[in-house]
C-alpha cells in the first residue's frame, strides 16, 4: 500500500487514466522466486474491467515473465514528475526541503498472452499507438512477415486487470496560497521536471479551484 496523506489523493479514475497514457515506461515488480523488477512500455485499455487493463511484453530471455501466472500479484509504477523543493521558496518560515512529484500504482495479476495470434494482435496495438505509419509497407519500421514472425518468438505478451488503482499527486496542497505561488515561481526557473512538475501543479491548482 502506497501512504498517501489525504491531500495528496488523486481518486479520479479518468485523470489516473490519462496519467498512465502519458507516463506509459513503468516499473513493474512482483514476487516469484525472489523479488523481480522489469522496466516496460505498458499499454492501458481503459474500458477492459472497472478499472482498465494493462498490456505488455518482455523478452523471453528475462525469466521476469514466469511470475505472470494469473495468481501472483504484480504492482506497476507509473512515475510522473518530479523535483526538489527548496524551504526559501515558502513565506511561512522556518520550513523544511521535501520532493514534490506525482506517481500512479497499478496493482494486478499478470497472466500470459500464449497465441502468437493474440501476441501479435498486441504488438500492432502498440505500434498503432507509438508509430502508426510504422504498418506502411513502405514504412522504413515495417518488418517482413518472416521476419516479425521470428522476432515475435523471442519475447512473451501478458494483460494484467487492474484490481487495485492509487494515484499520489504530491504537489504541495498541504501549504499555504502564498507557499503554492512561491514554489510555482521558482520552478518556473528551472528546467527539465521541474517545468513538467509546474505544469501539472497548474492544472492540479486550477481543478481544485484555487488558481
Amino acid at each position: 500500500m502506497l501512504y498517501t496523506p489525504r491531500s495528496f489523493q488523486e481518486p479520479d479514475l479518468s485523470t489516473l487514466h490519462a496519467f498512465m497514457k502519458q507516463h506509459a515506461f513503468s516499473t513493474v515488480i512482483s514476487h516469484g522466486s525472489g523479488i523481480n523488477v522489469s522496466h516496460l512500455p505498458l499499454m492501458l485499455v481503459p474500458d477492459r474491467g472497472d478499472k482498465g487493463t494493462l498490456l505488455g511484453h518482455l523478452a523471453r530471455a528475462n525469466p521476469h515473465w514466469k511470475d505472470f501466472d494469473g495468481e501472483r500479484p504484480a504492482l506497476c509504477v507509473f512515475h510522473g514528475p518530479h523535483a526538489y523543493i527548496s524551504p526559501t521558496w515558502y513565506k511561512v518560515q522556518p520550513s523544511a526541503p521535501t520532493w514534490n512529484y506525482a506517481v500512479v500504482h497499478a496493482l494486478g495479476r499478470p497472466r500470459i498472452i500464449d497465441t502468437q495470434a493474440e501476441l501479435s494482435k498486441l504488438i500492432d496495438m502498440m505500434l498503432a499507438e507509438y508509430e502508426p505509419a510504422s504498418g506502411a509497407p513502405g514504412h522504413a519500421a515495417h518488418l517482413p512477415e518472416e521476419v516479425r514472425a521470428q522476432l515475435l518468438e523471442h519475447i512473451v505478451g501478458f494483460e494484467l486487470p487492474i484490481e487495485e488503482l492509487q494515484g499520489k499527486f504530491k504537489l504541495g496542497q498541504n501549504r499555504s496560497a502564498e507557499d503554492q505561488a512561491g514554489m510555482m515561481e521558482a520552478l518556473a526557473g528551472q528546467g527539465g521536471d521541474a517545468l513538467a512538475l509546474l505544469q501539472l501543479m497548474r492544472e492540479r491548482s486550477y481543478k481544485d479551484g484555487n488558481g
